[in-house]
């Protein structure tokens, strides 16, 4: 997609001459450090480098692109030789001629975090590992390698959240034996928390700038460092002063330098339309600013800015949030005369949403490459551009990388033999079957979700109900050695795939929703179809479809009454505030609304937003309750729990909170309902509780929910989904996999058994790993779905604990 438009703007009327092998080195968003192929990039001359630093079963990798006929293919791709999984190699990317510099950003600083040099003669040689760069006094957290650069024998990384982010670069030297030392540690005298000294880092012969992208209140700074010839020490020369930029416009987050140029990034300025600011060094040392870049059609919270790079006669300017972070990308051309010829705002075709095109740009000579590391689900692409024999861009090809995946297992189980099944740490669980992603409809970068099950009560026949981003999948598990995948329902037709589905079944149906879906409804699939399914797998179509929500985060059934609960309904229809939107269900195909209900005392917005549901006829030991209908909602802040018998008239019978507050997630109710465990999906995440931690309440007095335990787990993973059968707790922990817990006595919770569904890494907080579990077959085994590992059946072996 091209617009062009005449530039009129007194703000365009500078020149600057950027040669042909300048690079742009980017901000030290540390969030997104686990994005996969696109997350970096460099340009040389027939050669195209991607780095993909989300790889978590080998090392990250960099991909090298090189062109045969009029296709570019990957050639080959680089790795370090201590390569670890998942230690984020790749992170960034700097090239100068035949040295290349990588950076591998590891929190936990693990052997394999750091810089890597590779070095090679000619492009005909390969590239070969000279040195791993660490700085002599980092720590766990410093964030070393979050930017990087190379030229003249010199290397510059990064560390922008040393200190407390105070922040800090650290410079190298080769010497005349081809070893590269660290010689000198740069910091700000007058430095402060949060500055992020050394975001980025550019250098360009005896000429370097670093910024602190978040000092003064997020303005952002960027300083200028020069070689001393005599000292060989680098010298902060001055300051390149940024003027008239609003807090938070963190200049410095892209800077390009070539020679006495640079253009400077300030992706948050102008309410995050973004900006960039041109500058020209004079003889003095001084820069000046010639003049200012921003987007013609001011798109908000673009981020404008945020990625630079120049080929022979034109500057381009990325824009990753622009149009709903779908990205754009800035093309300004200049005529041979110096004055500015017109700009073209580029995309490719079928960018969606979330894509967030020109995230990263790199040039050489009239190449350009683009990366969109939001395009395929989070997997990543990057698009390559050149120029015809007119001088005319166009796209020559759209590149990517194939994804790692684990073989499925099939055929038989394998057991827990000293705490490990295959590569899996596992006591007590053994591995039945394993079926991979992509062995159940997920195409690249498609990762599961949810979980449920079914069992035919006519057949007996077990089956999965498997949540995609894009589509529901059902598998036969009846054979659960031998899974077999039979098809699936697509998406709601005009919806868009997202992280989030989920499915729950009443009467041989399933009800799925989703949310950040767009217009995707409920949908109603009749499961007795599945008897008919023979040969391939097939593509479903929905039974009946329900409009009155739109995107949906959850659903809840009451199989005793019939009715289900959307909650955290957004997007359009009936949100009900984002609590409980009633749907009778007793006609499984002719779903019709019921009413709604919000506890507008929780909630982060005071909506009374429900994150997740559980609903039951209420027999317990309150007897003012028993046989109504009770809800027991996870609304953000609290727990809620409500008398939603009558549909018209829903009442809150009370509400609860606890120490700690992160984020009040998901829960279930003791077979006896007398306690409800609950979880929070990021008290671990904020730190404020040191191991996985559940919440268990005794709720025999509705009226009166107490938190009677605290239960902390052995690791610190981020929870997320649990379910109760009988004395046992099945939860799925992300980073740490299935959990199983003793509850006989539920105020002294004991883990007896667990599957780390997540083989790389350590159970740390995050969301990675196992998503849900489905613990209600009768013949005893479980569903488990990890994101991008696939379908676990496991099993518990119960002879090995109490």
């Amino acid at each position: 997609m091209s617009n062009r438009s005449a530039i009129t703007t007194a703000a365009f009327l500078f020149f600057v001459t950027v040669p042909a092998a300048a690079q742009s080195y980017y901000s030290d968003n540390l969030q997104d450090s686990r994005i996969g192929f696109g997350r970096s990039v460099a340009v040389a001359e027939g050669e195209v480098f991607v780095g993909e630093s989300e790889t978590f079963y080998s090392s990250g990798l960099i991909h090298v692109f090189t062109k045969t006929g009029n296709t570019w293919i990957e050639a080959y791709s680089i790795q370090p030789e201590n390569a670890l999984p998942a230690n984020g190699f790749g992170f960034q990317i700097a090239l100068a001629e035949n040295t290349l510099i990588a950076s591998a950003i590891d929190p936990g600083l693990r052997s394999g975090s750091g810089a890597y040099v590779f070095e090679r003669t000619d492009r005909s040689e390969e590239w070969s590992q000279r040195a791993h760069l660490l700085g002599d006094d980092l720590e766990e957290g410093d964030g070393f390698g979050v930017s990087v650069a190379v030229g003249n024998g010199y290397a510059i990384v990064g560390a922008s959240k040393q200190n407390e982010g105070t922040g800090a670069a650290y410079v190298f030297k080769k010497g005349d034996d081809g070893n590269w030392t660290q010689i000198q540690k740069l910091v700000l005298e007058d430095g402060e928390a949060e500055d992020r000294f050394g975001s980025v880092v550019t250098l360009d012969g005896t000429h370097a700038l670093i910024s602190a992208a978040r000092r003064n209140g997020g303005i952002g700074a960027v300083y200028h460092y020069t070689l001393n010839g005599e000292t060989g020490q680098w010298v902060l020369s001055g300051q390149v002063e940024a003027n008239g930029l609003d807090e938070n416009a963190r200049f410095g987050s892209a800077i390009l330098l070539s020679g006495r140029h640079a253009a400077i990034g300030a992706p948050g300025n102008n309410s995050g339309t973004g900006t960039v600011v041109i500058y020209v060094r004079d003889d003095s040392g001084e820069w000046d600013n010639t003049g200012r870049l921003v987007p013609f059609d001011q798109l908000p919270r673009a981020s404008f800015g945020s990625a630079i790079a120049a080929t022979d006669r034109a500057l381009w300017v990325g824009a990753a949030g622009a149009s709903n972070r779908q990205g754009r990308a800035y093309r300004f051309t200049w005529n041979p005369d110096r004055s500015w010829a017109d700009v073209d705002k580029l995309a490719p075709s079928g960018i969606a949403n979330g894509d967030r095109f020109a995230t990263r740009l790199a040039a050489y000579g009239d190449l350009v490459a683009a990366t969109s590391p939001g395009d395929d689900y989070g997997a990543g692409t990057a698009v390559i551009y050149e120029t015809d024999d007119d001088g005319h861009w166009y796209l020559a090809n759209r590149v990517d990388s194939e994804l790692e995946a684990l073989p499925g297992v099939a055929g038989g189980q394998i057991n827990c033999e000293s705490n490990v099944a295959a590569d899996f740490g596992c006591h007590a669980i053994d591995m039945v079957a394993l079926l991979p992603v992509a062995e159940m409809g997920g195409t690249r970068g498609v990762k599961l979700n949810d979980v449920w099950g079914w069992t035919d009560s006519t057949t007996g026949r077990d089956y999965a109900i498997v949540g995609l981003h894009d589509r529901t999948s059902f598998v036969d598990v009846t054979d659960a050695f031998n899974p077999r995948y039979l098809g699936n329902l697509p998406m709601t037709e005009g919806a868009n795939g997202a992280v989030w589905r989920d499915i729950k079944v009443y009467r041989n149906h399933a009800f799925i929703v989703a949310d950040g879906a767009g217009q995707h409804g409920m949908q109603v699939f009749d499961l007795t179809r599945l008897r008919n399914v023979d040969g391939e797998p097939g593509e479903f179509t929905e039974d009946a479809h329900y409009d009155r929500i739109a995107s949906t985060h959850n659903i809840a059934i009451n199989e005793q009454t019939g009715f289900a609960y959307a909650v955290g309904a957004r997007g359009g229809g009936e949100t009900c505030g984002g609590g409980l939107h009633m749907i009778d269900i007793r006609e499984p195909t002719n779903p019709t609304f019921a009413g709604c209900f919000a506890d507008s005392e929780t909630g982060r917005r005071g909506t009374g937003y429900s994150h997740d549901a559980q609903c039951i006829v209420y027999n317990g030991p309150d007897e003012d309750y028993l046989g109504r209908e009770i809800c027991f909602g996870l609304n953000e802040t609290a727990l809620s729990i409500a008398d939603v018998t009558d549909k018209e008239a829903p009442v809150a019978i009370s509400r609860a909170t606890y120490p700690n507050v992160g984020y009040a997630h998901q829960g279930w109710i003791t077979d006896d309902h007398r306690y409800f465990f609950s979880d929070d999906e990021l008290d671990e995440i904020a730190g404020t509780v040191d191991n996985t931690r559940t919440l268990v309440w005794d709720i025999a007095d509705l009226d009166d929910p107490v938190l009677v335990k605290e239960y902390f787990a052995t690791t610190s993973s981020t929870d997320h989904n649990l379910y109760i059968r009988g004395n046992r707790m099945y939860q799925s922990n992300n980073t740490a996999g299935l959990r199983i817990v003793d509850i006989s006595d539920p105020t002294n919770p004991v883990e007896v058994g667990y599957f780390d569904t997540f083989p790389s890494g350590d159970d740390v907080p995050g969301f990675h790993g196992t998503w849900s579990n489905y613990p209600y077959f009768e013949s005893g085994v479980i569903l488990a779905t990890g994101r991008r590992e696939g379908l676990f059946i496991l099993k518990e072996r119960k002879d090995l604990v109490p």
